[in-house]
């Protein structure tokens, strides 16, 4: 499995990302005009454009699928890790090492990943899911701008790997730790709200 393939095939990727969400979001917007949809409040305003953007039906299934759930977590999160699995290996062939940079990328942003998917039931207290549509924003943010702008930090470094020292290192993971801290303990609270 060639993984630096898609730090090469950035572009095209991104394109095609771009596109499937257009397409999914017009299909979705199509979809809600048929009869017995529950709407989304804020995506039933009859301005059409808006409402594509917002997003008209609450929660669309396939079969049994939540498919703004699905794309919520699962495309989006994990083509993140994915694409910084990608520049990581990029970065593996043109250095011969992953830089300290590099590794705290990936694990602090596998971490992130991780934890969502391992508190996937909290999601369905997000305003996400009880309240938006499922439109175009939320497409466009799953499917495309989730993992190609949060995966930059790793792209950069590729060709940019930077020296850290070993205070460096301790400061950033326990920053991390505590930011950590804080994130899970906020969202842990919300969620049980």
């Amino acid at each position: 499995l060639d993984l630096a393939w898609a730090h090469r095939n950035l572009l095209p990727l991104l394109s095609a990302s771009v596109a499937l969400s257009f397409a999914f979001s017009l299909w979705l917007y199509a979809r809600s005009a048929v009869g017995g949809r529950l709407r989304a409040a804020g995506g039933d305003t009859r301005v059409p454009l808006y409402d594509f953007f917002i997003g008209r039906e609450l929660n669309p299934r396939l079969g049994g699928l939540d498919l703004k759930e699905f794309c919520e977590l699962y495309p989006g999160l994990i083509g993140w890790l994915a694409l910084d699995l990608a520049a990581a290996r990029a970065q593996l062939d043109a250095a011969g090492a992953l830089s300290p940079a590099m590794a705290l990328v990936l694990a602090f942003q596998g971490l992130y990943v991780a934890d969502a998917l391992w508190h996937e039931r909290a999601i369905l207290t997000t305003m996400d899911i009880t309240t938006d549509g499922f439109g175009f924003m939320l497409a466009f943010g799953d499917l495309a701008w989730v993992p190609f702008v949060y995966s930059l930090q790793a792209r950069a470094l590729v060709g940019a790997p930077s020296a850290l020292s070993h205070a460096a290192v301790a400061g950033i993971v326990a920053l991390k730790l505590l930011g950590y801290a804080a994130f899970r303990g906020a969202n842990s609270q919300k969620d049980l709200f």
